[in-house]
């Protein structure tokens, strides 16, 4: 399945996005070992410390670096995430040549200035770090969002939130991609 972006992307552009559509998950070998990293994670969230979150998403994504073995990505949280009329911006990553890659996530809504809920900030922190796979794993001369990329995303949400733990995939970016 191709989204409807595909038809309006140079043909060079459009096997870049075969590419990243053909990889449908990615192995986390002991993936248990960064769960406690992901509770960590959950903890820091539900104190509403800005410092305290991001210290335990940057100490997640350089634990998934090291299990994918791609280069660490310097992640920083910010406050109350940007909108404008096109909706509300959760994530951002973005390369550098000089200064490597970064992600940004941010914490708390746009709208009501709450905390983000903990499923939809780990869910975009691995969002990002999908971003970063695509250049960095999977050599990507770019990152789309494809049907595959939603799906990695999904792959490594499974294996670092327990079957148990995970309540209903509501937030999931493509219901029913299991």
């Amino acid at each position: 399945m191709v989204f409807s972006y595909y038809i309006r992307l140079s043909a060079r552009d459009q096997a870049i996005y075969r590419k990243s559509d053909a990889v449908t998950s990615l192995d986390l070998p002991e993936a248990e070992r960064l769960r406690p990293l992901v509770e960590r994670l959950r903890e820091a969230l539900e104190q509403d410390e800005r410092r305290a979150v991001e210290a335990a998403a940057d100490g997640l994504a350089r634990g998934l670096a090291r299990h994918l073995a791609v280069p660490p990505v310097v992640v920083e949280v910010l406050a109350v995430r940007p909108s404008a009329g096109w909706g509300e911006l959760h994530g951002l990553y973005t390369r550098d040549e000089r200064r490597g890659a970064t992600m940004q996530l941010w914490m708390r809504t746009a709208r009501r200035r709450r905390v983000v809920a903990f499923r939809t900030f780990l869910r975009t922190l691995l969002h990002e770090m999908g971003h970063h796979v695509d250049y960095e794993l999977l050599r990507l001369a770019d990152s789309f969002h494809t049907e595959g990329f939603f799906k990695r995303e999904s792959s490594l949400f499974r294996q670092l939130v327990p079957e148990g733990s995970r309540g209903q995939d509501s937030d999931d970016p493509l219901p029913g991609l299991k």
